[in-house]
């Protein structure tokens, strides 16, 4: 599918948008010490961060593993983005999976709360690229 400038923009303004109020949906679940609920929205946010990154740039995945994976060879194989960042998405991809789907393992407030100053840089550092022309 073709977008024209104008959808591109649109979307693009619209996946950060939503990166930016599951960010706030994570802080609040932490507040009540929701951990599955906060990793899950902590992984989103930092997933529509990427997607609308990936999108202004004109790269399209069909899953969330294509877009980690062109996340990684776009932004952080090219040292676009620190390593740290890929890191970081990668720990959240897992955590999420985690919380959403493995019945045997716990997420716990540590794993939670460690990885919102990363999600908060992750996503600040991908604005800034957004904002570039």
């Amino acid at each position: 599918m073709t977008l024209s400038a104008e959808e591109r923009n649109a979307i693009v303004s619209t996946r950060l948008e939503k990166s930016k109020q599951a960010l706030i949906e994570a802080k609040g679940t932490i507040e009540m010490g929701y951990w599955n609920t906060a990793s899950n929205r902590l992984y989103y946010a930092c997933y529509n961060a990427v997607s609308a990154l990936l999108i202004k740039n004109g790269h399209t995945a069909q899953s969330h593993k294509g877009v980690a994976i062109l996340f990684s060879l776009n932004y952080i194989k090219t040292n676009i983005l620190p390593q740290e960042f890929g890191r970081t998405y990668s720990k959240l991809f897992l955590l999420r999976q985690t919380g959403d789907y493995d019945d045997w393992n716990i997420i716990t407030e540590e794993d939670v709360t460690t990885m919102l100053e990363p999600a908060e840089k992750f996503i600040q550092a991908i604005e800034v690229l957004l904002n570039q022309k």
